[in-house]
């Protein structure tokens, strides 16, 4: 048993989360967290999510144009992780965050998931209008298992 893992998509109406299961081997969806415009209003509840669930490590979506630059979403993702893991830090230091230790903070190239996350809500028979409160969440999903994939198979 480890530690669960936090899979975060960054979006502008909302921001999806996955946690992992105990053996990191499946994510799940966790939620939204309505930002309307400002991720950045998320990280309360991220931080709040991390906590409650003894997160070892966040995964963070970073939307690199397809050409692999980073482009404005992307160097926004860089500072959004950047403002969460001095947010932890900070929580750490003041010994207000009851976790054993600091988690990982890892951005992860997020091309693509959202459209793996509309396909697997069509196979899942949910209709094309009612995709958008899950898409995010199903892209936090995407994002998580492909990183716990990619460790499973280290």
């Amino acid at each position: 048993m480890h530690a669960p893992w936090l899979g975060v998509d960054l979006g502008n109406a909302r921001v999806g989360l996955a946690l992992s299961d105990p053996e990191l081997t499946f994510a799940h969806p966790a939620g939204n967290v309505v930002v309307d415009g400002d991720s950045f209003l998320a990280l309360e509840s991220v931080v709040d999510i991390i906590e409650k669930e003894a997160v070892a490590t966040v995964v963070i979506g970073l939307p690199l144009l397809l050409d692999g630059t980073l482009g404005r979403s992307g160097k926004k993702a860089e500072r959004w992780a950047a403002a969460l893991g001095r947010r932890l830090q900070a929580l750490m230091d003041e010994g207000t965050l009851d976790l054993e230790s600091m988690p990982d903070v890892h951005l992860r190239d997020e091309r693509l998931t959202t459209v793996s996350a509309h396909r697997q809500l069509r196979e899942a028979s949910v209709a094309g209008r009612e995709h958008r409160p899950f898409v995010d969440q199903q892209s936090a999903v995407v994002l998580l298992q492909s990183a716990l994939d990619e460790l499973n198979h280290e």
